[in-house]
């Protein structure tokens, strides 16, 4: 069946007939090279998929590990920050066990040089009482010897105790 249309002429048993070959061309690609392209493209589509999802994964940790490290470099900071309170507490308590055994030491040597002075000024009493029983002794026995009138017993006596003042 041919028909003639502006000059051309149309068959339609050749129409049909490609039609029909298109048909089966594209079911033919249909089933053989669309199936595994598109395959490919599904495998590929995964893959890129899979990849995205992994970079993500490794991306969260990443910020989980930089985290982690943030909050161990500030715990490292409060703990060297503590240990430089508790070294000038330290110290300072050193001062003031140093500066308390210094009192301690100076007030026992304050109360030992006191002690000296006392047993000194002790033995200075007892040596000045012997002398002047001593000298009582004596003065007496010279009174005794001379029968002296009140002013010269006086003189006497002062002179005695002149010489004991310029004998010490």
């Amino acid at each position: 069946m041919s028909t003639f249309v502006l000059g051309l002429s149309i068959n339609g048993g050749d129409i049909l007939a490609q039609l029909l070959i298109f048909l089966i061309l594209l079911a033919l690609l249909k089933k053989f090279a669309l199936g595994p392209v598109m395959n490919v493209m599904k495998q590929r589509e995964d893959h890129i998929a899979n990849e995205i999802n992994a970079a993500e994964e490794k991306h969260q940790e990443v910020k989980k590990l930089v985290e982690e490290q943030q909050e161990l470099l500030k715990q490292a900071r409060l703990d060297s920050q503590s240990l430089v309170e508790g070294a000038k507490k330290l110290g300072e308590q050193q001062k003031e066990d140093i500066i308390q055994a210094a009192r301690a030491e100076a007030e026992r040597v304050k109360e030992s040089a006191l002690k000296e002075i006392a047993q000194e000024k002790e033995k200075a009493v007892a040596a000045l009482r012997e002398q002047v029983a001593s000298l009582s002794v004596l003065i007496a026995s010279k009174v005794i010897e001379k029968e002296l009138n009140e002013k010269e017993q006086e003189k006497l006596i002062n002179d005695y105790i002149s010489e004991v003042g310029e004998g010490r």
